[in-house]
């Protein structure tokens, strides 16, 4: 792991959650210099706290954000870009979901789940940017979900903004190809995150076995590999890419 992402400054956006805390774990432990951003300062506390226990050294800073609002996007990476002097990747990992059917979904639902799950790609997205283009290399990830893919009920406005990610992510590829920047999605199946545990409860999550070849959950870890993989230079040739990291689950 050491050094495959040495000097590498990277933002990991929802980085107090499961997949992002793991993230920055095993980003700091390549080599990488992290910007830590979530909405929850006293979750980005902790789980700065639980990285410095495997990484004692890890250049590692929080910035707390609420990325439902576009000029937050503009207001952190200019404080990320001050506080670092560069940033080479960026990891789009923030969301939120709502356990509502697409007939009772209020207006409010969609607008909050669009603002996080969506635009705030778009915004963090459209922010660092300018900084990639300048240094003419860059590589964005952002991630979705395999029910961007796949139908289900009860989900609706989150996994139609999960889809429109991948949307998203394949023009953003071909645009920013010219300029140096790689820009591709991963796309989770069942992760045994502390979200699940707390909703659903430890004994529930350990007896629910995922309709999935592999027949078990993911650990966080297991999708911040391929994350860290996407943002170092081993993918170089990798863009407009959609990576199901689901365990063989079936459409």
């Amino acid at each position: 792991m050491e050094g495959r992402l040495r000097d590498k400054v990277v933002v990991i956006t929802g980085g107090a959650g499961g997949i992002g805390s793991a993230a920055c774990r095993i980003f700091c432990e390549a080599g990488a210099r992290v910007a830590m951003v979530d909405q929850n300062d006293a979750a980005i506390q902790e789980a700065i706290t639980e990285t410095r226990k495997h990484v004692p050294d890890a250049d590692l800073k929080s910035f707390a954000a609420d990325l439902g609002i576009e000029a937050e996007a503009d207001r952190v990476v200019g404080e990320i870009n001050a506080a670092f002097g560069t940033i080479d990747g960026l990891v789009n990992n923030a969301g939120i979901r709502r356990y509502e059917a697409l007939a009772d979904a209020p207006w409010q639902t969609w607008d909050a789940i669009t603002r996080i799950n969506l635009l705030s790609f778009v915004s963090m997205s459209r922010a660092v940017l300018p900084i990639m283009r300048k240094k003419r290399r860059g590589s964005i990830v952002n991630v979705s979900s395999t029910y961007a893919l796949y139908g289900r009920k009860g989900m609706g406005a989150y996994d139609a903004t999960k889809a429109a990610v991948l949307s998203f992510t394949r023009t953003l590829a071909y645009e920013e190809a010219e300029h140096g920047i790689r820009v591709n999605a991963i796309c989770p199946g069942f992760t045994r995150t502390p979200f699940h545990i707390k909703r659903l409860g430890q004994k529930a999550v350990d007896d629910l076995v995922p309709p999935c070849a592999l027949r078990r959950w993911a650990a966080p870890s297991e999708l911040a590999y391929p994350l860290l993989w996407l943002v170092s230079d081993e993918a170089s040739y990798v863009t407009s890419a959609t990576f199901m990291i689901d365990g063989g689950l079936p459409a």
